[in-house]
Formats: structure tokens, C-alpha cells, sequence
């Protein structure tokens, strides 16, 4: 086994074949969106330098930015305590979200109550 296979091979997929992907930009650590890899996806990514993922609805590859020209350039890939999570850490050309902003994450406020240490 190549030493890329068993670093896929690290990788807990669920049972679709899925694990997800925290983007994240390289400079600000600003979380830009969430995408799903399946085990050829995150192949492509590891050895392009590219950020490919698996489109759930669409049900084929997608690499970011070839429609839309916000390309994410791969500075570095972590996977999570438990193996089934990844990290990416980008260089984000332009949005990162398909609605035209910076990130996926600054719409919706949930109001969380703000929780302090002692609770």
C-alpha cells in the first residue's frame, strides 16, 4: 500500500462513503464551509493541491472554482482525533460560499445563549 492509501486508509468514512470536510482559510483561520469527500475525492485533493469534493445532490465530483473561479489552493489537510473528520486549510480565491460571500457561515445568527466556564 502506497503511503497516500494509507493515509486515506486513516480516514473513518460513514456508510455512505462520506467524511466530512471543515474548510478553512490558511491566513485569517476563518471556517469557510463544509463539504463531503468521499475516498477519491480527498485522492484528488491530496495529490492536486486542489480541493475536490463529493456533490451529495448532484451525486458526482466537484472541484472548487471550475465554474466559478473561487478556486481553493490546499495548504494543508489534518484529519480529526477520531479519524472521521478533515481539515483543509485553503488559499481562497474570491467567496467560498455559492450564495457570493466569504463563507457559508455568516447568515443565520442561531442566538445561542452565551454559556460561561462555571456551568
Amino acid at each position: 500500500m502506497s503511503d497516500l492509501e494509507e493515509r486515506i486508509a486513516k480516514v473513518v468514512f460513514n456508510a455512505d462513503g462520506l467524511a466530512p470536510v471543515i474548510v478553512q482559510a490558511s491566513d485569517t483561520h476563518e471556517v469557510l464551509m463544509l463539504a463531503w469527500v468521499d475516498a477519491e475525492a480527498l485522492r484528488r485533493t491530496l495529490t492536486s493541491g486542489r480541493a475536490t469534493y463529493w456533490s451529495r445532490s448532484r451525486q458526482e465530483y466537484w472541484r472548487k472554482g471550475d465554474t466559478s473561479g473561487h478556486i481553493q489552493v490546499v495548504r494543508e489537510a489534518r484529519l480529526d482525533c477520531d479519524g472521521d473528520a478533515v481539515l483543509l486549510l485553503v488559499d481562497q480565491t474570491g467567496p467560498a460560499c455559492h450564495t457570493g460571500t466569504r463563507t457559508c457561515f455568516d447568515t443565520t445568527d442561531l442566538e445561542a445563549v452565551a454559556g460561561t466556564a462555571a456551568q
